[in-house]
């Protein structure tokens, strides 16, 4: 049976972070102030970049079911997190990663390579659906996400 997991709900962007701390976020030398546009981007990931971004996801990776199941039981999914770097015009995100010591079924369901697999199928969602949210629901020429074509 191939892998095809329901889509979960789409994260919770509500751990606002430095810009530093996220990955694809090209760090500004100043801060113009921007808040991430947080609001806006969990709007995208409800109306559809969430969903468009998961299926292509699950169109690539090689975790099976069990490894998903981990994930997303673990928390792993819902805190991913995505920042719109208004500066550099890009989407960052950060991905978790499975803590060292797992409760219990997975402390010893887990191998050192599962859990290797998982961090980077995980990464990689976050990747893609900072992609996804770029390239298909940002309106690059509108003013709403700071592009002023002046």
């Amino acid at each position: 049976m191939p892998f095809d997991p329901e889509v979960p709900d789409p994260p919770r962007l509500d751990a606002a972070e430095s810009p530093g701390d996220y990955d694809a976020v090209e760090e500004p030398e100043t801060r113009t102030g921007e808040e991430g546009r947080r609001e806006a981007l969990a709007e995208f990931l409800e109306e559809g970049a969430w969903e468009d971004a998961f299926r292509e996801w699950v169109g690539d990776t090689y975790l099976d079911d069990e490894q998903f199941e981990a994930a997303r039981e673990l928390g792993l999914i819902a805190a991913l997190d995505f920042y719109w770097n208004e500066t550099a015009g890009d989407v960052g995100y950060l991905a978790p990663e499975l803590a060292d010591d797992l409760p219990e079924p997975w402390d010893d369901r887990l191998s050192r390579a599962d859990r290797a697999d998982i961090d980077e199928a995980i990464d990689e969602l976050g990747r893609t659906t900072s992609e996804v949210l770029e390239n298909r629901y940002i309106d690059r020429s509108s003013e709403a996400f700071g592009y002023t074509w002046e």
